[in-house]
């Protein structure tokens, strides 16, 4: 089997108006939310389907390295291909993780091919579902977020994870309100990515470390990225007051920072996004030395359905013990709690995903084993520009987002 042609389309969903959304020292502006359908056809009539980086940099590297690369080679051993891509014109780190989001759609193509599902080549599933967290809760009065929490564990989630940005003390009054509202056997996650990005009001180290304190008494699953996340020395000396358990990753730039994020054991759960951190590739590396290091991993995942079943594909190749939660986004509709609309999400999928009790079921139809709506490609027009802009008061700046939040933020003069 021949890969013919390799394809990727970047979509938009714009905001009739943009969102904003008041934080301790500044304000973000949400004004679209971006992402990527990579396609790879085989001379067979198969497709082979993956997520990608919403990034005009990432679509570049597919369509003038990635795409020409594979086009004519037989689709038999995608290790194989990989590591002659990086002898060849992949030698830059960056552009491999290009690659490896392509991989994906190898692996859908070539596990379609065989009849089999996609985790039966990427190592084996051991189990058929994996839990999840139902993601949402940006910004918002902590009476907000605990009304949030209880909508989302009404739809059947058994976890919720919220962004609390407003202050310390309303920060701990919404996770109390949150632990009030949902009980005691409910999972809270508390994402913390803003607190070391509000400028000069962002968080002390003493601050955080009052905080998790404070929020053990509501016994929540993990802070998640409290500190700046290249400060790994910083971690370990809130992991040594043993508060509460910690979660980062996500930013993590190579898989040399990430193993020194593990064996050092700084957090608790490491994470990491298939789209644009190294896809299975990097994931099955790293997983063996959480296991070793008695950690546990859980997905970051930010973007469509077709991200959370690919990422769902891979994870089920381990046990919970290694692998144990998946993030599963939770946008608004008109009957449907979460954080904002972002149709596109959803309807990249010609099916809904199918969850029972909080986990997803994956499926066992060939491939990823889900049916992709490539209408989404005419519906959904790229729209060029930042899709979210952080603006802080002190010292009075902007920052935009122009890729998908796993990538750096990038300063831009307003």
């Amino acid at each position: 089997m021949k890969i013919t042609q390799v394809r990727s389309f970047l979509l938009s969903y714009p905001f009739t108006e943009p969102l904003r959304l008041p934080f301790h020292g500044g304000e973000r502006s949400i004004v679209k939310r971006d992402a990527m359908l990579i396609r790879v056809e085989t001379d067979r009539g198969i497709v082979g389907y993956a997520p990608g980086q919403g990034s005009e940099r990432a679509q570049r590297v597919i369509e003038t390295m990635v795409g020409p690369f594979l086009e004519g080679r037989r689709l038999a051993d995608p290790d194989a291909l990989r590591i002659q891509f990086m002898l060849g014109p992949g030698a830059d780190p960056a552009v491999v993780k290009d690659y490896c989001a392509v991989e994906v759609a190898l692996l859908d193509a070539l596990a379609k091919s065989r009849g089999v599902p996609l985790s039966e080549v990427a190592g084996g599933r051991v189990r058929d579902r994996i839990r999840l967290y139902g993601s949402a809760g940006m910004y918002m009065p902590p009476e907000k977020y605990a009304e949030e929490a209880a909508a989302i564990a009404a739809l059947g989630f058994r976890a919720y994870k919220m962004r609390p940005a407003l202050g310390p003390r309303m920060d701990l009054e919404a996770v109390r309100l949150m632990r009030a509202a949902v009980g005691p056997d409910f999972d809270l996650m508390v994402d913390a990515h803003s607190w070391w990005r509000m400028g000069d009001a962002s968080y002390s180290f003493q601050t955080v470390e009052e905080l998790a304190r404070e929020m053990a008494a509501y016994h929540i699953a993990w802070l998640e990225e409290p500190l700046p996340p290249d400060d790994h020395e910083a971690y370990l000396r809130l992991k040594a007051k043993d508060y509460v358990p910690l979660a980062s990753g996500e930013h993590e730039p190579s898989e040399e920072r990430y193993l020194d994020l593990i064996l050092n054991r700084a957090v608790d759960y490491v994470q990491m996004d298939v789209c644009c951190q190294g896809g299975f590739t990097m994931g099955r590396r790293l997983f063996a030395e959480i296991q070793r290091e008695g950690l546990r991993f859980a997905f970051h995942s930010w973007g469509p359905a077709l991200e959370v079943i690919a990422a769902a594909h891979l994870g089920i190749c381990w046990p919970e013990t290694v692998v144990e939660w998946l993030e599963y986004p939770c946008y608004s509709a008109l009957d449907r709690a979460g954080m904002y609309p972002f149709p596109l999400a959803a309807e990249i999928l010609a099916e809904p995903l199918e969850i029972d009790h909080g986990d997803l079921i994956v499926p066992r139809k060939p491939g990823l084993g889900v049916a992709v709506d490539e209408t989404v490609i005419e519906r959904y027009p790229w729209i060029p520009g930042p899709w979210s802009y952080f603006r802080t008061d002190s010292p009075p700046q902007t920052v935009a987002v122009t890729a998908d939040h796993s990538v750096k933020w990038e300063a831009q003069s307003q």
